[in-house]
């Protein structure tokens, strides 16, 4: 789409004898900077804009017939006299509105649609968001930014299209959609749009073929208590009933609950069994929350009940063999429970500090050692935000030490492990629930199952040079991210890079731009965005160390990929940068 506006007080400009282009059919010709595609056809006298807009190819080197334009290069065609396609993948052309007099051929420089660059790619969103294109995603995401358009209206479209037209709920592409909203801060500017184009394709992808989702009533009742509504909320997730659930939630919304109270609603139902969906439904219920951090809360209607389903379908982790056998853990953690009202009024008025030692506590081999450690804590007044902080980073150090020695496969329980505790600790700066407590304990037990996959235990990197170059350790580490298998190189190379007066936001930036250009997983997108939301949490240099890391080998793991998914975003940019994508780059 041009991005060039002709003086708007201009007069058509006069481009052909009307004659001469009767009898060759088509001519190119330049209004104002503009490359126009004149067409004779049927006894009339057409001009649209010369580039097709699906990739750039000249359409005076298409075919009319019957009044369609045809572009020869991917056959996207164009009801001629006045530029709509037939194809949603291709865009409309632009047409222009052109005068005969005296046998000559003028045309308006300013085209027949009257619309915004910013209008423009709004609606090519939809578009795209709906028939799951992902070229025309990549442009959107480009051409809104290149508009001026603040990032968060295209997270609000995304999140509100993915919340509508997905009858399972929220899912891994709105989850990835707002990580990278959450990062976006950190990188170039020309990775904002990478981010934000990568996130709209998984929620497009999430939705294609997919039923929408038809919403429950609220009830009619608005002077029902928030316990009571809570309680019903419960019990109805407990019997995987989400239909009453959906309603008691909508409820709340329409009764005026707080973001702390609807907040308290969901992580106590998503905690009241254990370890929901190896972690995911904790995550989603804590994105979602995040999301309308982004997009606003009074979206809360729209986005709260996509996760109602999650919640009552999820698989409950105290029905596996690993939390029963050979040592009952759930039962272990039910009896902690039983004691929790006992443990706080404990610890009322008390202050606790995390001893030195701690994160060795929660890595111990016993799981008596690391529950006792807990009840412990918060009966010396440890809050479920101090602690859900100590076990995430405990959780990170797992990924930090992964065993290459163990299946691949394997990252993904260290990783869930991970994330799910960084949502508690998210989750835990937004409501004080006492319920929130279990999902600590949960976290916990799993740092403490994932103890064998650091057997053996891949090593902390040492303290590198503090006179090496940090630019040549960059460099390392990108290379790293070039062949398979660098795992253990990359941590080194970011662990050096810090130990060598590296700063750390260039660091994030670059292992954000590694990642946007890979066609990454979603755990690979939750591993970014989890680390460096546990980066913002700390000042310790060690503990930062260590995160980044755990984030540059789980990287280092996943990559490198196809890159299909930046080639698209490539040719986007290329277009939208006016280039030639049907020529070699050297003969433009």
């Amino acid at each position: 789409m041009s991005t060039e506006t002709p003086d708007a007080g201009s007069e058509p400009v006069e481009v052909a004898s009307e004659r001469e282009l009767a009898e060759a059919g088509r001519k190119l010709v330049n209004v104002q900077g503009r490359a126009i595609a004149l067409f004779h056809h049927e006894g009339e006298v057409r001009a649209v804009d010369n580039r097709c807009p699906h990739m750039g190819f000249p359409l005076t080197e298409g075919s009319v017939e019957d009044g369609i334009l045809t572009c020869h290069w991917h056959h996207a065609r164009f009801e001629l006299s006045c530029g709509d396609t037939f194809d949603p993948w291709a865009d409309d052309v632009e047409s222009y509105p052109v005068e005969l007099r005296d046998g000559a051929v003028y045309v308006d420089p300013h085209p027949t649609r009257d619309e915004s660059p910013a209008d423009h790619w709004a609606n090519r969103l939809e578009d795209g968001l709906e028939q799951n294109l992902r070229l025309v995603l990549a442009k959107s995401a480009i051409g809104l930014v290149d508009a001026g358009v603040d990032a968060s209206e295209q997270v609000e479209t995304g999140v509100l299209f993915g919340t509508r037209y997905r009858e399972g709920g929220w899912s891994s592409g709105l989850t990835i959609l707002t990580a990278m909203a959450n990062v976006l801060p950190t990188l170039r500017d020309e990775d904002e749009k990478r981010a934000l184009y990568q996130g709209l394709v998984h929620v497009a992808s999430d939705c294609a073929n997919q039923p929408p989702k038809f919403d429950q009533e609220s009830f009619e009742a608005r002077d029902l208590s928030h316990e009571r509504l809570k309680s019903w909320f419960r019990d109805c997730i407990e019997v995987r009933d989400a239909d009453g659930a959906e309603r008691c939630l909508r409820t709340a919304i329409a009764s005026g609950a707080s973001q702390a109270e609807l907040t308290d609603m969901l992580v106590s139902a998503a905690t009241d069994h254990r370890y929901l969906d190896t972690g995911h439904t904790m995550d989603f219920v804590n994105k979602a929350c995040e999301s309308l951090d982004l997009v606003g809360w009074d979206h809360a209607e729209h986005v709260l009940p996509s996760l109602v389903d999650g919640l009552a379908t999820a698989a409950r982790s105290e029905e596996r063999s690993s939390w029963r056998q050979p040592i009952d853990l759930a039962g272990m953690l039910d009896d902690s429970f039983g004691r929790l009202d006992e443990l706080r009024a404990a610890g009322e008025g008390e202050e606790w500090t995390e001893p030195d030692d701690f994160t060795e506590t929660l890595r111990d081999d016993d799981p008596d050692r690391v529950v006792t450690a807990l009840e412990d804590a918060i009966r010396a007044g440890a809050t479920v935000e101090q602690l859900a902080r100590a076990v995430a980073y405990a959780a990170a150090t797992r990924v930090a030490q992964f065993s290459t020695a163990n299946e691949f496969s394997d990252w993904n329980t260290v990783h869930h492990t991970f994330t799910y505790a960084n949502a508690v600790h998210q989750a835990s700066q937004r409501t004080d629930a006492p319920e929130l407590y279990r999902g600590v304990f949960d976290a916990a037990v799993n740092v403490y199952l994932d103890r064998f996959l650091n057997t053996p235990a891949a090593p902390v990197p040492e303290p590198g040079d503090e006179s090496a170059d940090p630019e040549e350790l960059l460099g390392d580490l990108r290379m790293t991210f070039e062949m398979e298998g660098e795992v253990n190189d990359a941590g080194r190379a970011a662990a050096h890079y810090l130990d060598a007066g590296g700063d750390l936001s260039t660091l994030r930036e670059r292992l954000g731009e590694a990642l946007l250009r890979e066609d990454a997983g979603f755990h690979t997108y939750q591993a970014l965005e989890a680390g460096f939301a546990q980066m913002d949490e700390r000042d310790a240099a060690e503990e930062v160390r260590t995160l980044a890391v755990a984030v540059a080998r789980y990287l280092a793991a996943h990559f490198p990929t196809r890159r299909e998914r930046e080639q698209t975003f490539t040719i986007a940019s290329r277009l939208q940068r006016g280039e030639k994508i049907h020529q070699a780059v050297g003969d433009e």
